[in-house]
C-alpha cells in the first residue's frame, strides 16, 4: 500500500485532485477541506493578508445569499473581522428570481449550465450536488463521469482504507447499513461514480429506475424555472467543460 501511494504522490496539474492524493481521500460535507484549502487558505495568504499588512481596509464582497444554507441565514449584511477586513453581502436577502432578474437587467446571460439542470457550477461536479444534478451531468457530459472515475482509481491508491469515492460513502444505502467493516473492494463496487450514476437514474427511494425522467441531452432543464424565462442566452447550451474540479 505505501508503495501504490508513492506511486500516486506527484503533481498531476489539478489542484482539486493532487489535494485528494495527498489527503489520500475525497471531501464531503462533514469534511469539506476544497473550501477550505483551494480557496479561502490562497485568498487570505495571497491577497488579503499582504494587503492588511500595508495598512490597507479591505471590503470583501461575499456573493452568499441567506436562502442557500441555514449557516448562511443569519449571516450579518455586513460585519467587521478585524484589522482593517470588512465582509459586505449585498445580495445576502436577495431570492432566486431577483438574482437572475439582475442578469436581465444588465443584459449579462448566466453561466448556460444552469439551462442544462446545473444548480451550482463553480465545480464539476461538486461534492454536495443534488441527486438530479448528477443524473443531468451523466446525460449530457458523460466525459465529466470518467474523469471522476479516474480520479477515484488514482486516490485510492494513496488512501489507507485502500477505498476513495467521489462521494462519501457513508451516505450510500445499502443491506449491510454502514461501511465501517467492508473490505475497500466493496466499498469501492456500492459507492463509486459508476454506481452513483446509476442511483441518480432511480426512484422511490433508489429501488426502482424511473421510466419518467429526461433521456434527451440537448433539452432545457433547470431547477430556477430558466427554461420558461423566454429571455435571450437562458436556453444556450453551447458549454464546453475543462478539467476544472
Amino acid at each position: 500500500m505505501v508503495q501504490a501511494a508513492l506511486g500516486v504522490l506527484k503533481p498531476t496539474g489539478n489542484p482539486f485532485l493532487d489535494l485528494c492524493i495527498w489527503k489520500g481521500r475525497f471531501p464531503s460535507r462533514k469534511a469539506q477541506f476544497c473550501t477550505m484549502e483551494l480557496k479561502r487558505d490562497p485568498m487570505l495568504e495571497q491577497v488579503v493578508l499582504p494587503l492588511l499588512g500595508n495598512g490597507d481596509m479591505i471590503m470583501s464582497w461575499q456573493g452568499v445569499r441567506a436562502d442557500e444554507s441555514i449557516n448562511r441565514r443569519y449571516l450579518p449584511e455586513c460585519d467587521e473581522v478585524g484589522g482593517g477586513l470588512f465582509n459586505y453581502r449585498p445580495i445576502l436577502k436577495w431570492d432566486i428570481p431577483a438574482v437572475f432578474e439582475a442578469h436581465r437587467y444588465m443584459g449579462i446571460k448566466p453561466n448556460p449550465l444552469y439551462s442544462q439542470g446545473m444548480g451550482r457550477v463553480g465545480c464539476m461536479p461538486c461534492i454536495n450536488c443534488r441527486k438530479d444534478e448528477l443524473r443531468e451531468i451523466a446525460l449530457r457530459f458523460p466525459e465529466v463521469i470518467d474523469r471522476i472515475d479516474r480520479w477515484e482509481r488514482i486516490t485510492q491508491q494513496a488512501s489507507k482504507r485502500g477505498a476513495a469515492t467521489f462521494f462519501a460513502g457513508s451516505n450510500t444505502k445499502h443491506p449491510k447499513g454502514s461501511i465501517a467493516n467492508m473490505s475497500a473492494v466493496e466499498v469501492m463496487e456500492i459507492a463509486s461514480i459508476r454506481q452513483a450514476v446509476e442511483w441518480s437514474k432511480t426512484a422511490r427511494g433508489g429501488i426502482q429506475y424511473d421510466l419518467m425522467i429526461a433521456t434527451d441531452a440537448t433539452a432545457c432543464s433547470s431547477a430556477y424555472g430558466l427554461c420558461d424565462s423566454g429571455a435571450d442566452g437562458f436556453n444556450d447550451t453551447n458549454v464546453q467543460l475543462g478539467e476544472a474540479a
